[in-house]
């Protein structure tokens, strides 16, 4: 799939796979509650079509993955940041048979002990620079953090057996983060669950809220976004238990982001109540922070809850609240990965409306703030990928130049 369809809109792909399948257009528009005029329409790229909500309807119908109709994953550029081992070095690490469990992982080794602050000073490194949107660097140095991670948790005296746990679980949550972002959804999950259980160990609520949205975020990479509703809810409810005693800016900030992680999954399941009820609760944890922060690397702040406000309302479909609201929010002071994926998000709702131009103006100042992100994200690659197709015959010297850049001609 990697090489198959890198140069075909998601149109063409639903097409390709269709006609694999043996189905006809006016079959498969059945199937979705479509009409066979609109699906044509799809597939020859006269319809954009980029809400998650029904893209997942036709993967379903097709029997493929969300990330074979959007084009994920995506081959990760070598960088000078990554060298060249990328994804299959996290991959190997996170599929190492030592991990599943303690009678695996052999006894630890005598007179080790565990350097805690450099490692915490390591995990730190790596979500920063994943906040930088430097993904190369992110997958070639969290394999030897999470590495180190798990020796020191085997090798902890007792009195820091929760620190190194709670290291643990968000290195395994950087590797959530950057998985998904690149589409690679099975190893996201893989990552996701072994940060929870690790999280749950460490005892720590911060944490624990912490990879309960990295879990969200593993099940919105595979569609589940009905699931992800239910999550956040249930999370939700444990995380509810320390509020009272919590009002801590790190505590607040995870239980505000947790929410919009499922205004975001409820809008991609057409849920639009429990969309306004998760921005509200998001809302409220962000006027008791009152300002924008990082704590946790969560970039919570009235401005984090605005930018989902805007992402909700275009993938419920109201394109053009989603317009309005674009030039309102000011990101600048947010991390380099929330002011791009502001942008990606400000390029739909243009690209939406017929305003091409100002779309691919957004997207070339993001690529100059996150090339990485811009280069590698599926959202950024369709929109660039669709213009190309579009504009043949029309020689626009800014918009090939672009998708040259993202390897797409």
């Amino acid at each position: 799939m990697r090489g198959m369809t890198t140069a075909m809109a998601i149109g063409e792909r639903i097409a390709f796979y269709r006609r694999r399948r043996g189905l006809s257009q006016l079959v498969l528009a059945g199937l979705i509650g479509r009409t066979e005029d609109w699906l044509s329409k799809v597939e020859n790229g006269r319809i954009d079509l980029d809400r998650l909500s029904v893209i997942r309807r036709i993967a379903e119908a097709l029997d493929v993955a969300i990330g074979d109709l959007v084009g994920e994953p995506t081959l990760l550029e070598w960088t000078a940041d990554s060298g060249v081992q990328t994804v299959p070095a996290l991959r190997s690490a996170l599929m190492d048979y030592r991990q599943i469990t303690p009678l695996l992982a052999g006894p630890a080794a005598p007179g080790e002990a565990a350097d805690l602050n450099s490692l915490e000073a390591d995990v730190s490194a790596i979500f920063d620079a994943y906040q930088a949107s430097r993904y190369g660097y992110v997958t070639g140095r969290t394999p030897l953090v999470l590495s180190d991670a798990l020796t020191a948790v085997r090798n902890a005296e007792q009195a820091d057996r929760r620190r190194a746990l709670a290291l643990l679980a968000l290195t395994y949550q950087v590797a959530v983060s950057v998985l998904t972002k690149l589409g690679e959804t099975d190893l996201a999950w893989i990552a996701s669950e072994r940060g929870l259980a690790a999280a749950q160990e460490s005892e720590s609520p911060v944490v624990l809220g912490s990879l309960f949205r990295s879990v969200a975020y593993a099940l919105h990479s595979i569609g589940r976004f009905a699931a992800g509703v239910d999550l956040v809810r249930t999370a939700a409810g444990v995380l509810e238990t320390h509020l009272s005693s919590r009002t801590d800016e790190s505590f607040l900030s995870v239980y505000g982001t947790l929410f919009l992680t499922g205004a975001v999954a409820a809008a991609r399941a057409d849920d639009r109540a429990s969309v306004n009820a998760f921005l509200r609760e998001a809302e409220d944890s962000a006027h008791r922070v009152g300002h924008d922060t990082n704590a946790m690397w969560t970039a919570f702040g009235p401005t984090n809850v605005a930018l989902h406000r805007m992402t909700t309302a275009l993938e419920l479909g109201d394109v053009q609240v989603a317009v309005d609201l674009a030039p309102t929010i000011d990101a600048s002071g947010l991390p380099a990965e929330r002011q791009v994926r502001h942008a990606i998000e400000t390029a739909r709702a243009y690209a939406a409306r017929n305003r091409r131009d100002d779309a691919l103006s957004v997207l070339l100042q993001a690529e100059r703030i996150a090339p990485e992100q811009i280069r590698h994200h599926a959202r950024s690659r369709q929109l660039v990928l669709g213009w190309v197709k579009t504009n043949r015959g029309h020689r626009d010297t800014a918009l090939d130049d672009l998708a040259g850049r993202l390897r797409l001609v």
